[in-house]
């Protein structure tokens, strides 16, 4: 199983994300995934707390490395905090991803689902901290919709489990696959059992278990997954009930090609 790289980064701030891209292009990585970290969708409560969200750290980019080889020097000069997870993710997954990324990022607008109307009269959360929508994400949403269009987001998910609960989660996973996150368009597109932590083994039962970055045509079809009677009817049946921690960040993803290195600004 190959081991994958995942680095979220906050720039240092005489670093723009264009000049950083720049000098990624010109290094012998290869990415995966290059995103844009967006906003925090859900929030870590107990678990890497210090190196997540000390002293307010803004993660400006995710990038998901094929391997976990460290970032060569000339990066890192540019980078004021990182937080890596290294993760075994399914062959099956890596070696064909760059195609199958392609075709969702950038899909035939008939291969979009139509929203399904839930989010006409969503029934709303107080919280959105076990992935309901609250009245805070449902503006902030309708916001970003409005600023920058319709396109793809991708959610980085960190997950820990309680103790013999992973099977409820797979569950959820199943139902996630075959139904109420497929029919808005969402797709795990990488998923994997994290292995160490900021370069440091993971004890069994201690941090995370596994990531998981999740595909959706828009973020509307998100909003219109998480407002739906059916996808909360499973979300606290299996999901909740499995999580002893999580977090979920969205993010949208780039392309070193749309980046001339001179200041340009990305295309999302």
């Amino acid at each position: 199983m190959p081991v994958c790289a995942i680095h979220l980064l906050s720039l240092s701030p005489q670093t723009s994300l264009a000049s950083f891209l720049s000098i990624l292009r010109t290094s012998n990585l290869s990415p995966l995934v290059i995103s844009r970290c967006v906003r925090w969708i859900i929030l870590p409560t107990s678990t890497s707390l210090e190196p997540l969200l000390a002293q307010n750290t803004r993660w400006d980019l995710l990038l998901i490395l094929p391997s976990a080889s460290p970032l060569p020097l000339s990066l890192h000069k540019l980078i004021h905090h990182q937080w890596t997870v290294t993760a075994g993710v399914p062959s099956r997954l890596v070696a064909d991803f760059a195609a199958r990324n392609e075709r969702l990022l950038h899909p035939r607008k008939k291969d979009i689902p139509p929203l399904t109307g839930a989010l006409e009269k969503p029934k709303l959360a107080d919280s959105a901290q076990a992935l309901e929508l609250s009245p805070g994400l449902r503006d902030w949403i309708r916001d970003f919709a409005a600023k920058e269009g319709n396109g793809a987001v991708s959610m980085l998910n960190l997950i820990s489990f309680k103790p013999g609960m992973k099977s409820e989660y797979l569950t959820y996973g199943k139902a996630f696959a075959e139904s109420i996150g497929s029919k808005r368009g969402g797709n795990a597109k990488i998923v994997g059992t994290v292995v160490e932590i900021n370069g440091k083994k993971k004890e069994d039962g201690e941090n995370w278990d596994e990531i998981a970055l999740a595909h959706y045509p828009s973020i509307v079809h998100f909003a219109d997954m998480l407002a739906s009677e059916d996808y909360q009817e499973v979300n606290h049946k299996h999901r909740v009930p499995a999580l002893r921690d999580t977090f979920i960040m969205c993010t949208t993803e780039l392309g070193l090609d749309d980046f001339a290195g001179s200041g340009t600004q990305a295309k999302l």
